[in-house]
């Protein structure tokens, strides 16, 4: 009697969570398998303060997402797919009809990022095994790095706000930064207690082929960034900030903080060195990234998606301080490249993505073998990282 109820209770759950599944999904949609799935942040109303009078001027500039219509190479509107959990903001992923690239958009911030990438990486619309995500939007750059409209490929994304703080005016005598690492007593002191997502490293040997590609495009620049950089002139460190726009190979910081000034950005030029032992290069500043990837390595940790296969690329829209005799308000209000960054997105995207599908049989499909570590710092996806204190401290 006893199996008898099981079985009936059985046979009832699965005839609800089918009813469930269908109310949500329908009876007849068609498993997508993209080869490349690109990932752009946010539509953006960008304020800016004219000569920091009382007054704001608004402009409306195309979305990260939005930079990939109406470009020649393909359509990315042939198929449009609402995906359950994605930003109400932002429902629907973007495809070709063949299904070969798909592009979305998480919307702005850490939490956003990390719940639609969740809801994308558990969809049953997506086969994404083999997927090569291209995670591609604005950021700041260190202006000692890099300059308006220059396009970044990152090996490292560090959480550099996840710390106690202090505010500055009340921080203890002698410390640098009003910023103290979790269960640390000095700035400069490694971290005590970690959290995981401090650290993710992604495949440096994909990204030194996606810079490869990347740098076929033509970068584009327009007078008004170019008139902005040349203030950068004054300081010799800054001697990247004076160049037109280029391909550069440095890492990504997140914070849901969006930063302006020399205090804070070199707090956390000092983080980054400190939680990767050096190794990575703190060069842009965003506010997604390090969510983005926590969802995706938890797809890798069930099977959903291999996480080999990611790429950071993000180009740049402001400088993280300001130049000599210039104020941190004012660097922040004006973000002067953010036209250009969108710009340089698909010209330095599309040949990456181009160069996926055309060599994809062959070299791609199979995966770019990574020679460096892969993952989180607490080593989940097995290895050693090869930073930090990481899965020892865990443990």
């Amino acid at each position: 009697m006893i199996p008898f109820k099981l079985l009936s209770y059985a046979n009832l759950a699965f005839t609800y969570l089918n009813a469930s599944w269908f109310s949500v999904y329908g009876t007849d949609y068609s498993v997508v398998a993209p080869k490349v799935f690109i990932i752009g942040m946010v539509n953006k109303r960008h304020f800016s303060r004219v000569g920091l009078a009382d007054r704001f001027v608004v402009y409306q500039f195309g979305e990260e997402g939005r930079a990939w219509n109406d470009i020649p190479e393909f359509d990315l509107l042939g198929r449009n797919i609402t995906v359950p959990g994605f930003s109400p903001l932002y429902p629907q992923a973007h495809c070709t009809m063949d299904g070969d690239v798909c592009q979305m958009v998480t919307g702005a911030g850490e939490i956003n990022a990390a719940s639609t990438i969740t809801a994308l990486v558990h969809s049953p619309l997506f086969n994404l095994s083999r997927t090569y995500f291209l995670i591609a939007g604005i950021a700041g750059i260190s202006p000692k790095l890099g300059t308006l409209g220059s396009v970044t490929f990152a090996r490292f994304s560090v959480q550099v706000a996840l710390q106690h703080e202090f505010d500055a005016r009340e921080m203890p005598p002698g410390f640098s930064t009003g910023y103290l690492p979790q269960g640390s007593f000095t700035p400069d002191e490694y971290p005590r207690r970690l959290y995981g997502t401090e650290v993710f490293e992604v495949n440096d040997d994909l990204r030194h082929v996606a810079i490869a590609m990347a740098q076929k495009g033509r970068l584009s620049d327009d007078e008004r960034s170019r008139e902005y950089r040349a203030r950068y002139r004054s300081s010799p460190e800054f001697a990247a900030a004076t160049g037109p726009p280029s391909v550069v190979a440095c890492d990504t910081a997140t914070a849901d903080t969006f930063w302006s000034g020399r205090l804070l950005a070199e707090a956390f030029e000092d983080t980054t060195r400190l939680f990767t032992n050096g190794t990575a290069k703190y060069c842009t500043t965003q506010q997604e990234d390090s969510g983005t990837l926590a969802a995706l390595l938890r797809g890798a940790l069930v099977g959903l998606i291999d996480f080999s296969r990611i790429i950071i690329m993000r180009t740049a829209s402001n400088f993280d301080r300001p130049y000599l005799g210039q104020s941190a308000a004012a660097n922040l209000f004006l973000m002067s490249g953010y036209e250009l960054a969108i710009m340089n997105i698909p010209l330095a995207g599309v040949p990456v993505v181009q160069g996926i599908i055309s060599q994809w049989v062959g070299k791609f499909e199979q995966g770019i073998k990574p020679s460096n570590y892969v993952g989180d710092i607490f080593g989940s996806l097995g290895g050693t990282p090869d930073f930090g204190a990481g899965r020892l401290l865990a443990l």
